[in-house]
């Protein structure tokens, strides 16, 4: 078999497709493994390239086969489309994997350590039990509104209408039952929010980088840390535009003939830390809005100009090119000497 220079994996649960080429791109390898195999068979191969689109478990098989001395590179699944040919199956996945990651324009995901992706589970932890807190919050409203019993909005509202619920002796015994049962998941979902929030401020305030950008207006603990968390190597984005573009928070471009044509904001890129930006550059319009703080007069004359969401966008844009610059620099935030053009850098 001729030395192999690159080779593609299309992954799945059991059974993983290969396909590698030699120095003179032609094929040299196509074989099916199954998840027992992958391993062993890498092992007796001498160090080549491989390539894996990012997706459920891959940060796993890119630490596995890295320690038996390939290289491994993962690509976003996007990418990775336009390579594969028509009549779409394994082999042709693994094909274009194998093609996608010989361009030199392709852009890599970074391998993340078990550390790192332990770190990234307390930031998925904590969205999952929000969701069912706001479930189980949403059910308790829904059944008391069926007896007649509302409650104002927040969180704070839930207790007093429990112990409302608990004195109304005109209730059927059973809902009251039920809805004590309720309450007994409500608390038991806040301590465990609570010790989860717990972990990661303690993740927070041991991370220099994190206590660096949570300087920058708008950005707290929260999004400090699931900047860090997401964007291990900063240095794989050019300059903090490309970083904002990754994020999603850059117009669609359907320029054509010369003429201009930017659409929507793309949404592409992580969906969690661009949600995360946007509603930290709300908040501060809000203020802003009501004169409360100290507010830079680029974002007052936009506030002026633009409605509210569009104004949170376009900080949402400027505080991730900030945030880029201190990740990839090391320099801690100091409003009177960054300048946002400078932050795009």
């Amino acid at each position: 078999m001729n030395q192999i220079i690159r080779i593609g994996i299309d992954t799945s649960k059991y059974i993983f497709v290969l396909h590698g080429v030699d120095a003179r791109e032609q094929v040299a390898l196509r074989k099916k493994l199954s998840r027992k195999q992958v391993l062993g068979f890498f092992a007796k191969l001498p160090p080549t390239v491989i390539g894996m689109e990012a997706c459920g478990a891959s940060q796993h098989w890119a630490r596995e086969l890295s320690k038996l001395g390939h290289e491994v590179k993962l690509m976003a699944p996007q990418l990775v489309k336009p390579y594969v040919m028509r009549n779409k199956n394994d082999g042709r996945d693994a094909e274009g994997l194998c093609e996608a990651m010989s361009r030199p324009s392709m852009r890599f995901v970074p391998v993340k350590t078990a550390e790192q992706q332990a770190a990234l589970m307390l930031m998925g932890v904590r969205d999952g039990l929000i969701v069912r807190r706001t479930q189980l919050i949403n059910t308790i409203r829904g059944h008391a509104a069926e007896y007649g019993l509302i409650a104002p909005k927040g969180l704070d509202a839930i207790e007093p209408l429990l112990a409302r619920i608990a004195q109304d002796e005109t209730l059927p015994v059973l809902a009251r039952e039920l809805f004590v049962v309720l309450g007994r998941e409500r608390i038991r979902l806040e301590g465990e929010l609570e010790g989860v929030e717990a972990k990661l401020m303690a993740w927070h305030r041991a991370d220099a980088t994190g206590r660096r950008l949570a300087e920058i207006p708008s950005v707290g603990p929260i999004v400090a840390t699931a900047l860090v968390m997401k964007t291990p190597d900063p240095r794989a984005f050019r300059s903090g535009r490309h970083f904002a573009a990754w994020l999603g928070l850059t117009p669609k471009d359907r320029s054509t003939a010369g003429k201009t044509r930017l659409g929507k904001i793309t949404r592409a890129g992580d969906e969690d830390l661009r949600r995360l930006l946007v509603v930290g550059a709300t908040a501060v319009i809000q203020q802003a809005g009501r004169g409360r703080g100290h507010h830079s007069r680029w974002l007052l004359a936009l506030i002026k100009r633009k409605p509210p969401k569009l104004a949170a966008v376009a900080l949402a844009n400027k505080v991730a090119r900030i945030a880029w610059k201190l990740m990839a620099t090391g320099e801690s935030y100091e409003a009177a000497r960054i300048n946002p053009m400078t932050a795009a850098a």
